[in-house]
């Protein structure tokens, strides 16, 4: 046999594996298309939760009231009641009305006029009768510069002094304890249009703060 038949091969050495030169890093260019396709879900969702935040802001309540409420709404006539929306409800605001002895149906007749420049969203009269006037929803024109954002209770009285009838006084507490939790607002945001303007009304509130104090934590536990 060929000598070359019998001796064993040696291995194969076993070549040290090459160094492969680093590799530069490349910058990967920003790709427009798929920059703009992150940004616009971000844009579309930062839209909506604005336009969910600005109805929240200014949600209006519905305008179904309880049964013991009488709804009498007066006309539009461009003036008293102009038919524009409130842009929500902030406040409560507590009036008296001005001529004492009248009637809630009285002063109710008197806004229902084409030339009343005067309303308020319900009134309550001598005996505890409420009527609503104005729309939840619309403004009336009771409290000046907050006819925007409030809803306006007026109250009869008997008398010079301002002081209440007890049936109107338990119907006062009533309706704002409601109206407060209908429109959604904390029962400490009950306030006189005395508070707005200065105006000496609701004239007994305004001259007897006790009063008005006793009014504020009766509403807070109706």
């Amino acid at each position: 046999m060929p000598e070359s038949a019998t001796r064993p091969r040696s291995p194969a050495k076993k070549q040290p594996p090459k160094r492969q030169a680093p590799r530069r890093r490349r910058r990967r260019r920003q790709n427009p298309t798929r920059l703009f396709r992150v940004l616009i879900p971000i844009l579309a969702l930062v839209v909506i939760l604005g336009v969910v935040v600005n109805l929240v802001s200014h949600h209006l309540p519905g305008d179904h009231v309880p049964r013991w409420v009488d709804k009498q709404i007066v006309e539009v006539n461009g003036s008293g009641r102009r038919g524009e929306k409130l842009d929500g409800v902030n406040s409560i605001v507590v009036h008296y009305v001005g001529n004492p002895g009248t009637t809630a149906q009285q002063n109710h007749d008197f806004y229902d006029q084409p030339d009343t420049t005067v309303s308020s969203h319900f009134l309550i009269g001598l005996e505890g009768e409420i009527i609503q006037c104005v729309p939840l929803d619309e403004k009336s024109s009771a409290s000046n510069n907050r006819n925007n954002d409030t809803i306006s209770i007026e109250v009869c009285h008997p008398d010079a002094t301002g002081q209440f009838t007890q049936e109107s006084y338990n119907a006062l507490v009533k309706l704002t304890a409601w109206l407060c939790d209908h429109c959604g607002i904390g029962r400490d945001q009950v306030i006189r249009h005395y508070d707005i303007t200065g105006k000496l009304c609701p004239l007994y509130f305004v001259d007897h703060p006790e009063a008005w104090e006793q009014f504020l934590a009766d509403v807070k536990k109706q």
